[in-house]
């Protein structure tokens, strides 16, 4: 992927504002809000004439699951990438149904071999209707599982050598992780292969009762801009992109943060004309 710089998902909320940013080159929208037929939300048709590359990001794949994941929604994310003419695809390395039961939110799975197995064969069956690489994203997870078999850098790696997908790194979710299991959460950067990120979300989050919680919802946190330098000192990605799902803060707030990413990372801001 050439590189993008800063980003930011797309929500209808705050399209406005987005609409705004003059060097925004990046963006994101959750692949299940977009119809694969109609016409695009207004504020996506703006962004794609102004020749920004959308990224549909799905969230109910369930690419974890043990089942194989549903034709019709994979038919869906191929549909929305070729809609938005995207450059890739992202979802999540998650279990969100088992049973035809719908979770309603992104459960993580053992690292064990076996689920290695789940997660690329269902990789491998939504490639097969693509059009366009897809990149996984590990999620943030309250618990480990007691049957782990791999420790996660090991777990993340053989899925992608074996898919053949691409890495959406969450960076807050690397912090997230680490803080809530006592680790270095830089550790992780020195055994992932950093070459097959394709982007990084980074977002805010909260601490309860010694938790640690990923909310989209808060200000990024310094840890997390401190967790982007370093990673950028080591591989800088092609895109790094602001995850906000909620609870928008004016638009000052919003500016200061992407100018924060960008300055973490050393990519010029998208704020301000001719930055």
């Amino acid at each position: 992927m050439i590189p993008y710089g800063v980003g930011i998902g797309w929500r209808p909320e705050i399209a406005g504002f987005v609409a705004a940013l003059p060097g925004l080159r990046f963006a994101e929208v959750v692949a299940e809000s977009v119809h694969a037929h109609g016409d695009l939300p207004a504020g996506l048709t703006g962004l794609r004439e102004r020749g920004v590359a959308v990224v549909p990001h799905g969230v109910k794949l369930s690419l974890g699951g043990a089942e194989p994941v549903d034709p019709a929604r994979v038919t869906h994310l191929a549909a929305v990438a070729r809609r938005l003419e995207a450059p890739l695809v992202s979802e999540h390395i998650a279990y969100v149904r088992a049973g035809g039961v719908e979770a309603g939110h992104l459960l993580p799975i053992p690292r064990s071999r076996e689920a290695v197995d789940a997660v690329v064969a269902n990789v491998r069956r939504t490639r097969e209707e693509l059009d366009v690489p897809i990149a996984l994203e590990p999620i943030a997870a309250l618990f480990d599982w007691p049957d782990d078999e791999l420790d996660e850098a090991a777990f993340l790696t053989e899925i992608l050598d074996r898919s053949e997908a691409l890495l959406l790194l969450d960076v807050a979710n690397v912090y997230a992780n680490a803080r809530n299991r006592g680790t270095d959460p830089a550790a992780l950067f020195d055994r992932l292969p950093l070459e097959r990120v394709a982007y990084c979300h980074v977002a805010g989050g909260s601490a309860h009762d010694g938790v640690y919680h990923d909310t989209h919802t808060d200000a990024v946190p310094q840890e997390v801009l401190n967790l982007v330098a370093e990673l950028c000192a080591r591989h800088r990605p092609p895109a790094l992109m602001l995850e906000r799902d909620g609870s928008y803060p004016p638009a000052a707030e919003l500016t200061a943060e992407l100018d924060a990413i960008a300055a973490a990372s050393g990519y010029p801001a998208i704020t301000r004309a001719g930055a």
